[in-house]
């Protein structure tokens, strides 16, 4: 029972408006063991009184992104805003950053993981600064994984999380650290406001019955949980925003933290968010999106998988913007490396953290050759975020958090960031500052005529084993997934299958000399299926069919992930092994 179970909202919390705007929720997925624990009568009110507030303007903002893509793929180019130009050219004002926040001043390294039993017990006794707690990218959302992970969460506040799991023909129990101040801070990411939850719904004053917000769901229930715990134990209660597309959606996120302040009788600035800059959108309008959370925003996250394919779906029309196989890119690609500078500029004149992108490199501990080789790729890679002038960075797998660590010592020495340096950025506009036409820069990219040297067979069907691999570990319940010693997730996906689309249409011979077409991707993806190992538990077949959706239309669908959840994702049994991989 939640120590709230005996108590309304407002008696907690007193505040007029929670029920008197009528809405309830409605649990409609199954209740298993420990889900009553944080699908209370309480917070549920809590939910219901969120998405009275903020339902109908997500659903506003949503509408809002339609037209904006598609102008810029009619070949409107998308730039700074004029009417926000003050906030731009305001040197003066800063954000909270991490000031009273404790377990915020040092994010050298940052471990990110699906909020499941064993990936949450082995990153809290990890040595990262924080652990990034994905609701996102790194996790699949089924239902169980949904509430289990609130359930692993509201745990781990309390030093109670365990974890169960088999070795050979015995049972094994973890446990997290018991100390607080020796494990990694929690920093939740929630999904995107995108997405949906199913298993819950929303009825409004009306009777008007509608899904949930899945952002509203993972945020919600976190915070309602977990925020007077954290309070009571010296600390603040840390987000991480993914999937922001523009200010006026930072804006809603920021509307979001206050209310729930508010609700729950909690100091405000107690709420501290980092933003994931993820999208077209976002790099362009990274200022006024710090300006809009400037109350709550401690740092910017650099998301370089998702701003690729943002990039590569707003220009799929765009002959000019042309990539090559995944292998060949590199931050180094000129508007890779300006997105990048714009994130430490924007940072630290406003005086909050810049975090580089993940490593992406998984270990092999039966070759270590291959381990070797992934730990050097990420030091050079780490070395090179340090030195631009980064204050941390965040790994996918516990054996790089040294790699990753010692690269951003040898520049930051004791100091916890380097916020007070605002480098030099190379950019076309005044005092060196990227612009957004640095943003869209079409340099080093191979042309329509080079392009063969640029694309391969096995580029082709390296995207394509990791788009059948990651979806059908997905659609099993398993949000993040090792292919060819690299660690992908939803990102890897949306890439990987925008570029079959874009090589398609513009029609690119491969090194061997054919052009690709639907017809033969449609055959590679045939014989990479005949050669996979099959079993009862797999969704191969639903795989390739999202494959062949995603990739091999006539329009790049936005994303993946919704048609997924809802074709495959609710009121569907759940294939199942022996024995759960998650306590």
């Amino acid at each position: 029972m939640s120590s709230h179970s005996a108590s309304s909202l407002q008696e907690l919390h007193p505040s007029p408006s929670a029920r008197t705007a009528g809405g309830r929720m409605v649990v409609t997925g199954p209740m298993e063991p420990t889900f009553d624990t944080v699908l209370t009568h309480d917070a549920l009110d809590f939910l219901a009184a969120l998405h009275t507030e903020f339902l109908t303007e997500r659903r506003t903002l949503l509408t809002q992104r339609g037209p904006r893509n598609d102008a810029i793929a009619r070949g409107d180019l998308p730039a700074h805003r004029e009417d926000t130009r003050h906030i731009r050219e305001d040197s003066s004002w800063r954000a909270i950053g991490h000031d009273g926040a404790p377990g915020l001043s040092r994010r050298r390294v940052e471990i990110t993981g699906a909020p499941d039993g064993r990936t949450a017990v082995n990153a809290l006794n990890s040595d990262a600064d924080s652990w990034l707690a994905d609701f996102e990218d790194a996790m699949s959302p089924t239902w169980s994984n949904v509430v289990l992970g609130q359930v692993n969460l509201r745990a781990a506040v309390r030093n109670r999380l365990k974890h169960v799991t088999r070795v050979g023909k015995y049972y094994e129990q973890r446990s997290s650290r018991r100390s607080t101040a020796a494990q990694p801070t929690i920093v939740v990411r929630p999904r995107g406001i995108h997405m949906p939850e199913a298993h819950l719904r929303y009825v409004d004053r009306n009777g008007a019955e509608t899904q949930a917000s899945a952002s509203l769901v993972d945020f919600g229930l976190y915070f309602f949980h977990n925020v007077e715990e954290l309070v009571a134990r010296g600390s603040g209660i840390y987000f991480c925003v993914p999937k922001v597309e523009s200010a006026a959606e930072a804006r809603w996120w920021n509307r979001l933290f206050v209310r729930a302040q508010e609700l729950m009788g909690i100091d405000p600035g107690t709420l501290r968010a980092t933003v994931l800059i993820e999208s077209l959108g976002a790099a362009i309008e990274m200022e006024e999106i710090v300006w809009e959370l400037r109350d709550h925003c401690a740092g910017l996250h650099a998301g370089r998988w998702d701003f690729i394919f943002s990039m590569t779906k707003a220009f799929r029309h765009d002959s000019s913007f042309l990539l090559p196989d995944r292998k060949e890119i590199t931050m180094e690609l000129p508007f890779l490396t300006h997105y990048a500078q714009r994130i430490i500029d924007v940072s630290h004149r406003r005086g909050i953290h810049a975090l580089g992108g993940m490593a992406t490199a998984f270990p092999d501990r039966e070759d270590p050759e291959l381990t070797a080789a992934a730990q050097q790729g990420v030091r050079d890679d780490k070395e090179r975020e340090a030195a631009q002038g980064f204050d941390g960075t965040w790994v996918a797998h516990p054996t790089l958090i040294p790699v990753a660590r010692e690269a951003f010592e040898e520049v930051l020495g004791e100091a916890d960031h380097q916020i007070d340096r605002i480098p030099q950025t190379g950019g076309s506009g005044e005092n060196g500052r990227i612009t957004s036409a640095d943003l869209l820069s079409r340099e080093g990219l191979p042309t329509p005529e080079d392009l063969r040297e640029h694309v391969s067979e096995e580029g082709v069907r390296t995207n394509i084993r990791a788009c059948i691999a990651y979806l059908n570990a997905w659609l099993s319940g398993k949000g993040a997934l090792k292919v060819d010693h690299l660690v992908e997730d939803v990102s890897s996906v949306e890439i990987s299958r925008a570029q079959i689309w874009q090589w398609i249409r513009r029609g690119v011979k491969m090194d061997n000399g054919r052009v690709l077409t639907t017809a033969l991707v449609d055959r590679y993806v045939a014989e990479e299926l005949a050669i996979t190992s099959r079993n009862p538990l797999d969704h191969f077949c639903d795989s390739a069919e999202l494959l062949r959706w995603g990739a091999l239309g006539d329009e790049l669908p936005d994303s993946f992930t919704v048609e997924a959840y809802q074709r495959f994702m609710i009121d569907r049994a759940t294939k199942k092994a022996p024995f759960p991989f998650a306590a």
